[in-house]
C-alpha cells in the first residue's frame, strides 16, 4: 500500500473544497481549480482534510493510482492557497525577454523574435530582462509552460547560453584544442 496515499492532505485556512459525484473542486485566493478523480479511489472531504481511500485494494491499478490521487489532491489545495513558481534565467550576449500584452518576446539567438502567448491562468514578470517569474495555480501547467518557454533555446553545453531554469546547473564539456604537433 503506498505511504503516501495514506497521508491525509490538510486544508489550510481561505480554501473551500467540495465533492460533486467524481469531481473535487477547491476554490482559495489564487483561483478555482477542479480535478476527475479516478472510479477506483474514493475521496471523503471533510472541514478540515481530504482523505483518499482505494475502493478495491486487490485490483493492479488501484495501488498506483492510490498515491497519485493524493498527491494531485494536494497539488490541488496548495495551488489555490500558495500557487506554484518557476523562475528561468537567460544566459548569452544579445539574448533577453520581455512582455507585450499578452505574449512573452524572446530575442535567443533566431533570426526573427519568438513570440510566446501566456496561457490563461498563468502569470510572468520579467526582471532585468534576462529573470522570468511563472506563477500560477495549476502545478501542471506552470512546469508546462516553463518548459515550452525553455525549449526555445535550451543551454548548449559548451558556453551555457540559452534558456536554464533558476537552480539548474549546466555542466560545460571542454571545447576543441588544438592538435599537439605532428
Amino acid at each position: 500500500m503506498s505511504r503516501i496515499g495514506k497521508l491525509p492532505v490538510a486544508i489550510p485556512k481561505g480554501v473551500k473544497t467540495s465533492l460533486s459525484g467524481q469531481t473535487l473542486q477547491a476554490e482559495g485566493p489564487k483561483g478555482k481549480l477542479a480535478m476527475e478523480i479516478n472510479p477506483a479511489i474514493s475521496v471523503e472531504v471533510s472541514e478540515s482534510e481530504i482523505v483518499c481511500k482505494m475502493n478495491n485494494p486487490e485490483e493492479p491499478t488501484s495501488k498506483p493510482l492510490y498515491g497519485l490521487t493524493r498527491s494531485l489532491v494536494n497539488n490541488l489545495v496548495i495551488g489555490v492557497s500558495t500557487g506554484f513558481k518557476k523562475e528561468l534565467e537567460i544566459q548569452g550576449t544579445g539574448y533577453r525577454a520581455f512582455l507585450k500584452g499578452k505574449e512573452l518576446e524572446l530575442n535567443v539567438g533566431h533570426s526573427h523574435p519568438v513570440l510566446y502567448p501566456i496561457p490563461d491562468g498563468i502569470t510572468i514578470n520579467v526582471e532585468k530582462n534576462v529573470k522570468i517569474a511563472i506563477e500560477g495555480a495549476d502545478k501542471q501547467l506552470v512546469g508546462q509552460t516553463a518548459a515550452e518557454i525553455r525549449g526555445f533555446r535550451k543551454p548548449e553545453p559548451y558556453k551555457g547560453k540559452g534558456i536554464k531554469y533558476a537552480d539548474e546547473v549546466i555542466r560545460k564539456k571542454a571545447g576543441k584544442t588544438a592538435a599537439a604537433g605532428s
